[in-house]
Order: C-alpha cells, then structure tokens, then sequence
C-alpha cells in the first residue's frame, strides 16, 4: 500500500497538504477525480514549473510539462490529428510486428533458463518506439564498432534517468530558498541529462532536416513534426525547443510505461496461474497454434483484454498522475481552491476502492467481462491514461504495444518460477518515479508451447 493511499484512508478522498509555501492537493476517490479532471478541468489543465520540466524538458517546451495555453493546445493538435490518428498508426504496424517477433526470437533462445523481464522489455519497447519516432538509426549496441550518436545502453540510461527525475519530488520546487542547494542532487543530475538529451536529438533533428531535402516523403514521426512546422498558418511557431520537446515526448511516452505495464502482467499471472490456463484456452481457441496474433485479433480476444485492465486497475502507469495545476481561483465540492494549487491524482487508490471494486485487493480479470469498463479516461474509477485535456495523446497506440506483447508472450510460452520459487513469494512492493515498476523483479523460465517455425 503506498503513503498516499495510508493518508486516504485517515483524512479522506480529499488531502490538502503544504508543500513549504505552496498548496498541494491530493485527490483519491473517483468523486474527487472527476471534481478536477472533468467538471473542472479546464481550471486545472495547466502545470506546476517544477525543475523537471525546466531542465529535461527544454524549459517546459514539450507537451508533458508545458503550460496550458496555446502551444500546448497546438502540440495536442499535432499529437492527435497527426501522429497518433488510426491511418497514421496503421503506417508503422508492420515495426511493431518486426520489434515482436525480433522479441520472441531472442527469448526463445534462452528457453528453459531462467530471465527477468526487465532484462528484455525496456529494450524491446526503445527499439520499438524509436523505429516509429526517428527510424531507429542513431544508436548502436555498445560492443560493436559503428559511428551512431549513442549507444543503445547509453540512450536507456537516459530514458530511465528521466522517468526517475520527473517524478521525484525536489525541495528546492516547493522551498525556493533550498533551491540553491541542492541537497538531493536532482538538479545536478537533471542538467547533466537535459545536456546529453540537447546533444541527441539535436542531431537527430538536423540528420532529418538533411534527408528531408532528399526525400519529401515523412517517413517517421519526426519528419512529420518537421513537415509541420514549416506549416505558417500554425498559431505558435515552432522553435528547435519545441521540435525537440515533442520528439522527446514521442520517445519517451511510450518506452518505460509499455515496458513496466507488461512485467506487472507477468508478476500478477504467475502468481495467478489458473489466469493463465484461462488466457491460453482463449488463445488456443481464436487464434490456434499456427499463427502469430495480430493487432486485429483483439476484438476476439476478451479474457485477454480483461486482464490487461486488471493489470491497469493494480499497477496504474502512474500511481500518482503528473501533477496538475490551478491557473484561476475556483470552488471544487464546497472547498475554495486558490490559483497556483497543484493537484495530484492518487490513481492507485481509485483502483483498489473497496467502493467500487470487489475483492479490491486480488487480480480477478473476470470483473471486466461482467461490466465492459472504459480505460480512456471516462470511468473515473480507471484512469490508467489519465483524463480531459491532459489525458495521454498517445493511449491508442500505447494499448496496441501493450496488448499484442502480453498476448503473443503468452501464447507462445509456457511459463513458469524459477529456483523453486512460490508463487505467494513473489514480491509486489514498488518503486516510484514518473512510472511505477516491481522492486524486486520475479525469476521465470519459459518453455515454448507452439511449433518451432513460429519463432
């Protein structure tokens, strides 16, 4: 059980709490949810500056941390008409299907051996991720001579650095007289990071500038943004900030949330090994033991989205939502919200509310076939993409990542715990940064279960 939830339960589905001088909200109960995100959200669409978003993010210039107002509401544009519209998508199937299989062909080889999960997602999802975003050209595995801006180890740090550092909570933010210190090291570390990150997609912008002139043709999703921007109706010009801004978004929004989504999946199944004879039988039966599954499987496939949403429900992306910000005094539930009050959603506590869930505590995926419960932000009792203006722009392919990862490790292995292990041992304790992930990852052994030309 994390803090938050401890404080919901002592002080209620509405927390108000100083942060030094500054007001800070926590709000836990689907009610208190909809208060902010919905009812009012658009008194609360904006951000707090807090040092994340100044020194990782291009001083607050890309789509995460950026104020409410008109660039943002361009980017979101962008994002949703350009980028992430199904035809779009559709375009870079066929490397999400490549990524997949290049996945289950380096697992199958190590059957019968004991693996960790997160020895392989995070580099499965970069790879991915990166292919869509910038044609995956600009790193390289370390122990091979090559010339590309990056290794892929070095470009995982980073990524991994930034979902720590935009989710700590850094003293200097709330207590501007500590700023100076830095006590915690994070601005240290932050500036340290922005820097390698300016390096990196700098070159990636100019290497695309360079072939654009070659070849008119958007291949990638930077491309697009490039194309755009040239674009002189567009409200807010775009600046090499905002370009990189964006692409970091692109990059980053998609790589360690997929990745800890999935390794969730994997500590609750084998803890719950009857979900995976359930999960199999429907695999079995719709798609047979012949064929990969493909994206268009998925509306035949309810047990196995049923479980995904129980994944969600327990291990939200984030268990605290990015923080939102007040930009005008208002009054939410009887209570006079001044402006500048940053609110937090506690989304672990909206999934385990005994109000609302039945046997909160336990992965029971049949609670989604009994009552088709929406994840796109409009039962509040669910929020794994968050909700309003501020809910992921990139939820649709984000869910594709994750459903056809989950299905296909499924329906190719058999799975089982390594070292003796029981499942009632296996750790679900947390860490915390922008995105949630197990503290102490499980040991599996995998045994395939389909015929060896489909690996």
């Amino acid at each position: 059980m994390n803090r938050c939830t401890i404080f919901h339960k002592k002080y209620g589905d509405l927390m108000f709490l100083k942060f030094g001088s500054k007001p800070v909200l926590v709000a836990s109960s689907p009610e208190m949810a909809e208060e902010f995100l919905k009812t009012h959200d658009a008194s609360f669409a904006s951000r707090p500056a807090l040092s994340a978003g100044k020194y990782t993010s291009y001083n607050y210039s890309d789509m995460t941390w950026a104020p409410y107002g008109a660039f943002w509401r361009q980017a979101r544009k962008i994002y949703l008409s350009e980028i992430f519209n199904p035809k779009r998508l559709e375009s870079f199937k066929s490397i999400r299907v490549e990524e997949t299989r290049t996945l289950i062909s380096s697992l199958h080889t190590l059957s019968g051996k004991p693996v960790f999960l997160k020895d392989h997602l995070p580099q499965f999802t970069l790879c991915t991720m990166s292919r869509m975003v910038m044609s995956g050209k600009y790193y390289s595995d370390e122990s091979k001579s090559n010339t590309s801006i990056v290794s892929l180890e070095k470009l995982q740090w980073m990524l991994d650095e930034s979902f720590l550092l935009n989710g700590v909570i850094n003293l200097g933010d709330w207590v501007p007289l500590l700023s100076w210190f830095d006590s915690q090291g994070y601005i240290k570390r932050m500036k340290a990071l922005g820097k390698s990150f300016v390096e990196f997609h700098n070159s990636v912008l100019e290497d695309h500038k360079a072939k654009a002139k070659e070849n008119s043709v958007p291949k990638d999703m930077v491309d697009i943004i490039l194309e755009l921007a040239d674009d002189p109706n567009l409200e807010v010009k775009l600046t090499k900030d905002h370009l990189m801004g964006l692409m970091h978004d692109l990059l980053t929004g998609g790589t360690d949330t997929s990745a800890a989504a999935v390794e969730w999946a994997f500590q609750e199944l084998l803890r719950n090994p009857k979900v995976i004879e359930k999960a199999n039988q429907e695999l079995d039966r719709v798609i047979g033991k012949e064929r990969w599954i493909e994206e268009e499987d998925f509306c035949r496939l309810p047990y196995i989205d049923a479980l995904i949403k129980e994944t969600f429900r327990l291990h939200p992306l984030c268990a605290l939502l990015p923080p939102h910000y007040s930009i005008e005094d208002c009054k939410v539930a009887g209570y006079d919200i001044p402006k500048g009050t940053t609110v937090f959603v506690n989304a672990w506590s909206l999934g385990r509310n005994p109000k609302y869930w039945d046997r909160a505590e336990e992965f029971i995926p049949e609670r989604f076939l009994e009552n088709d419960i929406d994840i796109k932000g409009q039962n509040f009792t669910l929020l794994p993409f968050g909700s309003g203006r501020r809910r992921c722009p990139g939820y649709s392919l984000g869910i594709k990542v994750v459903r056809t990862t989950i299905a296909n490790l499924l329906h190719r292995f058999n799975w089982k715990l390594a070292g003796g292990m029981k499942a009632e041992d296996i750790g679900m304790e947390e860490i915390y940064g922008l995105t949630t992930h197990p503290k102490k990852p499980t040991s599996m052994i995998m045994e395939p279960r389909l015929s060896l030309h489909l690996y």
